[in-house]
């Protein structure tokens, strides 16, 4: 997934920003709600983790705004604010999901799964695919009873094609959904991680649409 990032705390943003990396995900961050808005004109967002109380604004207006315009990017609030009235604003502003700071990164990790789950229209962490076996919510899979490890970006990419399946990714959405806008990514990028699934997964677990992109194979 490519997640943006609207947290203006130094240490706790670079601190979000590694874990989503480290998950296989990535994050454009930004510290202020305008640059928030940039990154929307020019990127589509799977999902927006959205801090309250920002250099240039309040979160919850921002949010109000995004809903207003027919924006369903799904959205989980990190604020300090705890009180149970915060709560209910944040969600009746449209927020899919609330945490408060100071929260375990392992808990953020499993709350952008389950919301992300939601939106796909499969909330359970349970998938088969032929052979495969899948655990969204452990990030774990087996083929034919076997445990696969699968690398972060691998990770990533299988994920990618599983939560649509039978639609076809180009080469550059998928970049997009696994590179920030300041990682370099080489031109192989894709098709090394492609490869590496095939052999791990099946030759015809990811099909080719050549000079189009990639989809799942069939059950």
């Amino acid at each position: 997934m490519r997640i943006l990032l609207i947290e203006d705390d130094t240490v706790l943003g670079a601190a979000l920003r590694d874990r989503i990396d480290a998950d296989g995900d990535s994050a454009d961050w930004v510290t202020r709600l305008d640059a928030a808005a940039d990154a929307m004109a020019v990127a589509a967002y799977d999902l927006i983790l959205l801090d309250l109380m920002l250099p240039d604004g309040r979160g919850l207006p921002f949010l109000r705004a995004l809903r207003a315009r027919g924006d369903a990017t799904p959205v989980i609030v990190l604020t300090a604010l705890d009180q149970i009235t915060d709560r209910i604003a944040g969600l009746n502003a449209g927020a899919d999901d609330y945490l408060v700071k100071p929260f375990d990164l392992g808990e953020l990790s499993a709350r952008i799964g389950a919301v992300a789950r939601r939106y796909v229209g499969n909330p359970n962490p349970l998938v088969t695919h032929g052979e495969l076996e899948v655990d969204l919510a452990a990030r774990s899979l087996r083929r034919a009873g076997r445990p696969v490890p699968l690398t972060a970006r691998e990770w990533a990419l299988f994920e990618a094609l599983l939560s649509r399946p039978g639609q076809l990714l180009s080469k550059a959405q998928l970049e997009d959904r696994l590179y920030a806008f300041d990682r370099e990514v080489e031109s192989n990028t894709i098709e090394v991680h492609v490869s590496r699934l095939r052999k791990k997964l099946g030759a015809g677990v990811i099909l080719t649409e050549r000079g189009l992109g990639y989809r799942l194979g069939p059950r």
